[in-house]
């Protein structure tokens, strides 16, 4: 019967052991593989963008060529009309200036943070106060005023408000 325990204590110490050493290796080589996805992952991601910044240097490039020669075309328009006829009473629209930025579509993040913050501050409101309809009022006019200066902040970060100088 001791002999029977000691084999049994025995297989157990080696098996435990055993066991631990295989899911340490194991774990040892996940997180290997993670590290190396990782590693590519980051090299891929600037290689993309070193890539996106040659592509934006060509297209300015090109749109600097495409100017001068507008403006060249222009100078040389605005020669030979002035030897035409002073009556034509129109203009050239071939170099429209600066173009307007298009317009974002959509609800504006201060427009967002002002539903968020009311809904938010209205519930607030009914929960804290005892008459809940002045609680809801109160909470939800103050919570869409956060919400909108928070969103507002947004907007400016993101371009779609200029900020104040």
């Amino acid at each position: 019967m001791k002999k029977i325990f000691v084999v049994i204590a025995l297989s157990s110490v080696m098996f435990a052991c055993n066991n631990k050493a295989k899911e340490e290796a194991a774990l040892k080589q996940k997180e290997a593989e993670k590290q190396l996805a990782i590693k590519a992952v980051k090299d891929s991601l600037r290689l993309d963008s070193f890539k996106k910044v040659e592509l934006v240097k060509k297209e300015q490039a090109e749109q600097a060529k495409q100017e001068a020669a507008l403006a060249a075309a222009r100078r040389s328009g605005a020669r030979s009309a002035s030897y035409a006829s002073s009556g034509s009473g129109g203009s050239s629209s071939t170099y429209g200036g600066t173009q307007a930025t298009a317009k974002k579509k959509g609800w504006s993040d201060a427009a967002k943070g002002s539903v968020i913050g009311g809904v938010a501050g209205a519930v607030g409101g009914a929960l804290i106060d005892k008459k809940k309809g002045r609680g809801a009022v109160i909470g939800g006019l103050v919570g869409a005023g956060g919400g909108y200066l928070i969103g507002r902040g947004e907007d400016r970060k993101s371009g779609r408000v200029q900020p104040k100088n």
